[in-house]
């Protein structure tokens, strides 16, 4: 019946309103009365969910409503929706039943990573900058910001972009999702911890940033808009989860986007040196996607507020993430040193115990594994672009 109301024009969630009760509980029951009866009730929009929730509490005592994820589809907005992480999320929500609306201005994102979504049902893809006004026709249950610059070449070519993103970005977002009544869920980073003073790093720990070093646009970027999105909850009330993620590598990253694996990865398949900034004993934990995306979407179904750390505890050096690389792709490859890069972190690991806790996740692809089928996808892409 939905397919065929949308076709009319009409709006679900503004125009009219879908909503659903499984059952009540034991009606066979003479001692219970329709007042003294639970309710379940459930809807295909938040505010759906609402409106069913007014109507039967007229007439009966307790209603409870269902959770969006239990069987309610949601329509979602995923900014930086064909970025690498922003793609592999459009993927997933699509194949848990979602409708997605996917926004990117294509700066750093690919139309390749979301081209094989192009007019399937459900998606719908606008080229378009949040730092300008935002705005989404229909209904949004939730809106996922993952736009920005995200590598470390990118955000020191787009620096003034990327705070802008960062900053006003967020406020267009966090806007929007007051207007719609939206859930609102913040892609921050590990990078707001900076070069750490304490390892591995909690939420609670606040960092050590240089604020006015070259990699200080990118993480006070970031931690304004944690600060706004807390801001947004606490004085509007805006239903709110911010992660912070750490280095996450997998598909459809880019080759040429200047972080360690898929440079790590191009030189190894193209048997050349493997270029190691400073001694190669910093240390960086990865998590392969299909993990980042299950602890994404455990924290979408949660009700927590703060930020929580979603990464792979499994910490290694460069040296031996590249020597794991040359192994695995069989190449030739030695390393060429090079002098280390300006407040470049000395160690990178998650606590993650907060995500244990709180959502039962934890990752469960193993490094070996992940980089192997990062190569092979990586090995398959420069085939087919030759």
């Amino acid at each position: 019946m939905l397919p065929l109301m949308k076709e009319s024009g009409l709006a679900v969630g503004e125009d009219f309103f879908f909503a659903f009760s499984p059952e009540r509980i034991d009606p066979g029951n003479k001692t219970f009365t329709l007042t003294n009866t639970a309710k379940v009730v459930g809807g295909t929009t938040p505010t759906c969910t609402e409106m069913a929730v007014l109507f039967y509490s007229k007439v009966i005592d307790e209603v409870a409503a269902a959770s969006l994820f239990n069987g309610v589809l949601m329509r979602i907005l995923i900014t930086g929706g064909a970025g690498f992480l922003g793609s592999h999320l459009c993927d997933f929500m699509l194949k848990e039943g979602h409708e997605v609306v996917a926004m990117d201005n294509l700066l750093t994102g690919r139309a390749e990573n979301i081209a094989h979504l192009i007019g399937q049902e459900g998606f719908t893809f606008l080229n378009y900058d949040i730092t300008n006004f935002v705005h989404v026709p229909g209904p949004l249950d939730y809106i996922l910001n993952f736009a920005s610059p995200a590598s470390p070449k990118d955000y020191l070519v787009h620096s003034i972009h990327t705070m802008k993103v960062g900053a006003f970005g967020t406020y267009r977002c966090l806007g929007l999702a007051r207007v719609k009544n939206a859930k609102f869920f913040l892609a921050s980073t590990s990078e707001s911890y900076g070069d750490p003073q304490v390892h591995p790093q909690p939420e609670k720990y606040w960092g050590n940033v240089n604020p006015i070093g070259v990699r200080g646009v990118y993480d006070e970027a970031k931690r304004f808009a944690e600060a706004m999105t807390m801001a947004y909850h606490r004085e509007v009330g805006i239903d709110t989860r911010i992660i912070r993620i750490f280095n996450t590598y997998g598909p459809r990253m880019r080759m040429d986007d200047g972080r360690a694996i898929p440079t790590f990865v191009d030189q190894a398949l193209n048997d050349e040196e493997i270029t190691i900034f400073g001694d190669g004993k910093q240390t960086r934990s990865i998590c392969y996607v299909d993990d980042l995306v299950q602890g994404i979407y455990a924290l979408m179904q949660s009700d927590y507020h703060e930020p929580v750390n979603i990464g792979n505890p499994s910490e290694m050096s460069m040296i031996e993430l590249a020597e794991k690389i040359i192994q695995i792709s069989e190449s030739k490859s030695q390393f060429k040193y090079l002098p280390p890069m300006k407040d470049d972190p000395k160690v990178r690991r998650p606590d993650i115990t907060k995500a244990k806790e709180l959502l039962g996740w934890e990752p469960e692809v193993d490094p070996d594994l992940g980089l192997r089928r990062t190569i092979e996808w990586f090995r398959a892409a420069k085939e087919k672009s030759q």
